[in-house]
């Protein structure tokens, strides 16, 4: 390649950081299946535990495999760094216990992630962590929040399940003149549609097992910054506090998944936006939530912030959850299931399902519907999609029934 012409998206996704050439020829990378490393002597295994040369000694704190993939996908996010776990909530939880400690504060959106939302309020809360939730489609409502104890400021977006977005420069901006981190879970919609930390976010953490691995076959996270906000995460939020490393073989598959991430992305986004378009149409759906839609809230920001609008889709069918679940069940290709970002398209209940950790009071507050359905869709052929969805969905009259 050209040194003094930068690469593409889709280039660097598949060839950044590795010469064939330097690996007898291999086109693909080598599976470096070990727990732990030679030294040549005793004095080079000192030096690399001290630090004072670069080397691997044992693979719950750096494998080759690993470290391929951690810099391909800062890169990606255009961080200087980055950090492979063993799950996205091994990767929100070893950052989080890095940065906080008991009388801190950390200020987030009302809409997380179910389990996001249940390792805050039942897990670093029991430690003495202060967790505000802030309306953050409201940037005044973010500072008024704050506090001289705050020291991070985390959401997601789009917000999984409903949508909602969080202008990313905004917060930041906010959240810099105060000294507190910003954290964003970018796993909906990924590198190629957003880049928080361009934006000025200072941690981007993703659910690897969703896009960026992109076919259900795996399990695990990334953490992205500052190479000194990574190496404390590294050394101590993961080594230490959860241990949650990525296996060798599963940073591999991921490492394949990013081969292709640019271009299931646009198709994932165009598909989504058919079945979008569909669904806002058809009688029996009351409310669409997707932020390419001219009718979603904050379309104006979504077509500022993301050049693509994804691959998840919200709704809720006229009869709520009764008439949503059975419209669930009549599904011929689209599969009932939790996760996303597969090849297959995948359907699920949030509130009975992956948001099941908040109560039914807690749902009502922070904008989850007891009738929502989220919406995963898949790479099938996209007329398969809509016309499985159309027999599934009733027509206005027996959804009131």
């Amino acid at each position: 390649m050209d040194p003094n012409r930068p690469a593409g998206f889709a280039t660097r996704a598949i060839h950044l950081g590795y010469d064939p050439q330097d690996h007898e020829g291999a086109l693909t990378p080598p599976l470096h299946l070990t727990s732990t490393f030679a030294f040549e002597t005793a004095e080079a295994g000192a030096a690399i535990f001290a630090g004072e040369r670069p080397g691997h000694f044992y693979s719950r704190i750096s494998n080759p495999t690993l470290d391929l993939l951690e810099r391909r996908c800062a890169d990606l996010e255009g961080a200087e760094a980055g950090l492979a776990l063993a799950s996205g909530m091994g990767a929100i939880s070893s950052v989080l216990w890095t940065f906080l400690a008991p009388g801190d504060e950390i200020v987030t959106d009302k809409t997380l992630y179910g389990c996001t939302f249940a390792f805050m309020r039942h897990g670093l809360a029991k430690f003495g962590i202060t967790i505000t939730h802030a309306d953050m489609t409201d940037a005044a409502a973010v500072a008024q929040a704050m506090s001289d104890k705050t020291r991070i400021v985390y959401f997601e977006t789009p917000a999984n399940p409903n949508m909602r977005l969080v202008d990313i420069a905004a917060i930041s901006a906010i959240a810099r003149q105060r000294g507190v981190k910003v954290v964003v879970d970018n796993t909906y919609a990924t590198p190629v549609l957003t880049r928080p930390i361009e934006l000025g976010a200072d941690i981007v953490v993703h659910s690897a097992t969703k896009y960026m691995g992109g076919h259900g076959d795996l399990i695990g996270g990334i953490a992205v910054g500052r190479a000194e906000d990574m190496t404390q995460v590294r050394l101590f939020g993961m080594k230490d506090m959860t241990g949650a490393v990525m296996a060798p073989f599963n940073a591999m598959l991921v490492l394949r998944g990013l081969k292709t991430l640019k271009l299931r992305m646009e198709r994932h986004c165009a598909s989504a936006m058919e079945v979008a378009h569909m669904l806002e149409a058809h009688p029996a759906v009351s409310r669409v939530h997707y932020p390419g839609l001219e009718s979603f809230p904050q379309h104006a920001l979504a077509a500022r912030q993301m050049p693509g609008f994804g691959g998840m889709i919200a709704f809720e069918l006229e009869g709520g959850l009764a008439a949503g679940a059975a419209m669930m069940n009549r599904l011929r290709l689209i599969r009932r299931a939790v996760s996303l970002g597969d090849t297959e398209s995948l359907i699920q209940h949030p509130a009975s399902m992956t948001h099941s950790t908040y109560t039914p009071e807690e749902r009502a507050a922070h904008h989850i519907a007891e009738g929502l359905i989220r919406l995963s869709v898949g790479l099938e052929e996209v007329e398969d999609i809509l016309a499985d969805l159309e027999q599934a969905l009733p027509s206005r009259l027996s959804a009131a029934a």
